[in-house]
């Protein structure tokens, strides 16, 4: 597969970032030479983009990469939104190819794939919505380029630890990863313990003390950090009040979610939203 080599040991320069809504659903991404890297990560729908001959098909909690000079057009109607982010390298453009072996560990720098799926793509949104917020409330170069450089640097780190745990054949291990993708695909219901370990078989008590030697963290715990992982992604990207949020993720009782998130968080649902809360919205 396609990377890119980016040196990090000084920020890359953010140009421009936003996120997008299609018009429409006829939508077709303009036609265009790029300048600079464009990161697009998909929110909702399918985006089919090319970059030279390529024809990509993004989908929903997937991200592409097309460096400096692609021509860029789209080739099918795409009825999606995605958020973007332009940005440039003091270093000269590196292609280099990747594999399923352990990635090596550079200091200063970072490998990203031309286009993937990410693991948290939650929490790479929340980041470029911060950006945003900081473009529109200070629009202080060093800021910006150190934020981009931080939200590229996530990308890298989700995507390396993919392809660590990909490497690991144990049975435990493989437990472990299924109980994650299984409390992730869950995240709007109220799941147990008690239910997970039903459901995959195992002893309660068996279950959670393998979740925490692996993870470090209670499985209870973990399931209430993803939710609220959850609530800060809907709170970041939409428009939904506070009671809908609560009831989207399985909460019967909108107060009892409130003081979930003021547990995890540290600031109240309303307080985060309102500290990020100046997105630079694209129709066009």
């Amino acid at each position: 597969m396609i990377a890119y080599e980016l040196l990090v040991d000084t920020p890359l320069t953010m140009e421009i970032t936003g996120k997008f809504i299609a018009p429409s659903p006829e939508w077709i991404h303009l036609s265009r030479s790029l300048q600079d890297y464009e990161l697009i990560v998909v929110t909702e729908g399918t985006l089919y983009i090319a970059g030279d001959n390529n024809h990509f098909v993004v989908n929903k909690g997937e991200f592409l990469l097309l460096p400096p000079l692609t021509n860029q057009h789209g080739y099918k109607a795409s009825n999606c939104s995605f958020y973007w982010l332009h940005f440039h390298s003091k270093q000269a453009l590196k292609v280099v190819e990747i594999s399923n072996t352990a990635p090596v560990n550079k200091p200063g720098l970072i490998v990203i794939p031309q286009r993937g799926k990410l693991n948290n793509v939650e929490k790479i949104i929340v980041m470029m919505k911060q950006l945003q917020d900081s473009v529109r409330c200070y629009n202080e170069k060093t800021l910006n380029d150190y934020m981009s450089t931080v939200i590229l640097c996530e990308l890298h780190n989700q995507l390396t630890s993919s392809r660590l745990s990909s490497l690991k054949r144990s049975k435990q291990e493989q437990l472990y990863n299924d109980i994650v993708d299984h409390i992730k695909w869950n995240q709007h219901e109220q799941i147990k313990v008690s239910e997970l370990a039903d459901y995959f078989g195992y002893n309660e008590k068996y279950l959670s003390h393998l979740f925490t030697t692996i993870s470090g963290v209670s499985l209870k715990q973990y399931i209430l950090q993803q939710k609220m992982e959850m609530a800060k992604f809907i709170l970041t990207d939409t428009n939904q009040n506070i009671n809908e949020i609560a009831s989207q993720l399985g909460y019967k009782d909108c107060h009892n979610f409130m003081k979930s998130f003021k547990k995890i968080v540290g600031l109240t649902a309303t307080e985060f939203r309102n500290a990020y809360s100046k997105r630079l919205l694209f129709y066009k």
